[in-house]
């Protein structure tokens, strides 16, 4: 195996067709067909499924190309120390629940590390796509939360896909609703004050189970439930139809506006703000300084019952 051979995998992961990449690459389609047919017989694996409609990666296709993204990297790093030049695109990916501080750390980590040539993926995701996104190292690093009522079937999981998690911060439940609300004249809400509004919460896909839920106490009933894929649909409902979501209080106004406020929520419950890592991966120069990026901004976000870890 060679490191030009891994570059070919990651290209023609990107365009999705052999076609395409073979043309980027300036190599022949035979030639470059065989060289990944070469990895997949030495390593008895299935890199890519073929048919008409072009290829696809497999799904020991996602863990091998996640391995190559690191190697690749390190690669790039190596050269750049050595050479002093640029030999491609700095790389970085994080998947995380809705926290309006992690895209504000990612913004800053870009604007300090991108450089002339990047490709950086931030996605808000699902919270079990978050686990499986680092697992398979589509990301570097993800951001969740733990409590009492799902750290047992959430460390499992982390354990079963050979992760580890690290706090960054306790936070006492809040609830953000639109400043124009019923509710806003209020110092701290109750769960009664809530239960005549609408309760908003994060779609969960096929793994919707409570305890992969985005919002704790997501057991409670709720006459008025409306689910949500993306922040902004949920900041416009919360305004638009006095809704409201349990959440960290931890909020950017220069992201999300002045019109979502925070509430404290009287509850004896807590939520263990941390990020995921692979156990078995030295993690690299920038997920190291978005940590401590992310570190700062939670400082920042919050001053009312917020314990920083580090």
């Amino acid at each position: 195996m060679t490191l030009k051979q891994l570059r070919y995998i990651t290209v023609v992961a990107d365009t999705g067709n052999i076609t395409d990449a073979a043309r980027k690459l300036y190599i022949a389609q035979p030639s470059l067909t065989a060289s990944i047919q070469e990895i997949e017989k030495e390593y008895n694996i299935t890199i890519f499924n073929r048919s008409k409609k072009g290829i696809e990666l497999t799904r020991e296709g996602e863990e091998f190309l996640g391995y190559a993204r690191q190697v690749l990297e390190q690669a790039n790093l190596i050269e750049e120390r050595y050479s002093g030049t640029v030999t491609g695109k700095h790389r970085f990916s994080v998947s995380s629940q809705h926290y309006s501080f992690v895209v504000e750390a990612f913004v800053e980590l870009l604007r300090k590390a991108g450089g002339d040539k990047y490709e950086f993926h931030m996605r808000e995701t699902e919270t079990y796509d978050i686990i499986r996104d680092v697992a398979m190292l589509r990301s570097e690093i993800g951001v969740l939360y733990l409590n009492k009522f799902n750290e047992t079937v959430i460390n499992k999981t982390l354990r079963d896909n050979n992760l580890t998690f690290t706090s960054l911060a306790r936070v006492k439940p809040h609830v953000f609703i639109g400043r124009k609300s019923p509710l806003a004249g209020k110092k701290s809400l109750s769960l009664e004050d809530l239960k005549p509004y609408p309760r908003l919460s994060y779609e969960q896909g096929s793994h919707n189970s409570f305890y992969f839920s985005e919002e704790i106490l997501s057991t409670a009933d709720s006459d008025k439930e409306i689910i949500v894929r993306d922040r902004a649909t949920l900041f416009n409902m919360l305004i638009g139809m006095n809704g409201y979501t349990i959440c960290s209080g931890i909020i950017s106004k220069e992201l999300n506006g002045p019109n979502i406020i925070a509430k404290p929520l009287n509850v004896n419950d807590y939520m263990e703000i941390g990020y995921i890592l692979p156990k078995a991966i030295h993690p690299s120069t920038l997920t190291l300084d978005y940590i401590d990026i992310l570190t700062r901004k939670l400082k920042m976000g919050n001053d009312n019952d917020l314990e920083v870890k580090h």
